[in-house]
């Protein structure tokens, strides 16, 4: 599962031509029937990002935990996020946390809480398409207050490789869906092509996954490109370009489960 790490989040959407959609398209929004999140069952995986290269350095590295529950009678996923990478001035490195609470079935957010350890916070809960909590940027002396109603609920951008396994991969099949993130006032339109299997080297080990471009609906810009499986991991792979041309690329495997922590 990608995380709040990748910088296109913040990124504005452009005006531009509609791409055309194959006759395979399924458009959803947040609670549409068509996405099952019962493919993803408790597990626990750890993320290694590399830029420039697959072989290159390790610059950032993270652990994803999966546990279900419920709350209030609804069947919900709770993820939680453990992280290291380099402080934003590159002087060191920090380490942050983020928990996160979606429906164990539509995929909705619920609930976002991020800490790291310079003294950053954001604390949000949405109910259908609003958001309320408090941010703290680490140079803040208090938490601001944060209120906001988008246009439409949107699936989490930082985990936006979720929604192709939850809808089911069929070569051929293109998924528009609405996405959100705490960096957004409004949800940004994204489209998901099952591209069709193919093999990936991850850490030393070939995969045969499906691959999976993401695109901005708006202006078609490729945002990322997923290897996907319907099994833990569920992402082994992912190619993100960057504003200075590199490319990031993450490379994702299973581990053993802590209980969450």
């Amino acid at each position: 599962m990608l995380t709040t790490l990748c910088v296109l989040l913040s990124m504005p959407c452009s005006a531009s031509v509609v791409p055309v959609l194959s006759p395979d398209t399924i458009r959803i929004e947040v609670g549409a029937k068509e996405v099952n999140g019962r493919v993803y069952k408790p597990h626990a995986a750890r993320v290694r990002v590399r830029v420039g290269g697959p072989d290159g350095p390790i610059t950032s590295e993270w652990t994803n935990e999966l546990s279900l529950g419920d709350s209030a009678g609804r069947p919900v996923m709770r993820w939680v996020t453990k992280g290291t990478r380099p402080t934003p001035n590159g002087s060191g490195t920090m380490t942050w946390e983020l928990r996160q609470t979606y429906d164990a079935v539509t995929l909705q957010p619920y609930g976002y809480d991020s800490r790291n350890s310079l003294g950053g916070s954001t604390q949000l809960a949405l109910t259908g398409n609003r958001v309320r909590g408090t941010k703290k940027a680490p140079t803040d002396t208090a938490a601001q207050a944060v209120d906001i109603t988008l246009d439409r609920p949107g699936f989490f951008a930082g985990a936006s490789d979720l929604v192709p396994a939850a809808v089911g991969f069929r070569e051929g099949t293109v998924v528009v869906a609405p996405f959100w993130s705490p960096a957004m006032t409004k949800a940004e339109m994204r489209v998901h092509t099952v591209l069709g299997k193919a093999p990936i080297n991850v850490e030393g080990k070939q995969v045969v996954a499906w691959k999976v471009e993401e695109r901005r609906y708006s202006d078609k810009q490729l945002l990322a490109t997923w290897y996907l499986l319907d099994t833990s991991p569920y992402m082994v792979y992912g190619e993100v370009p960057l504003p200075n041309g590199q490319v990031q690329h993450m490379s994702e495997v299973a581990i053993p489960m802590t209980g969450g922590k």
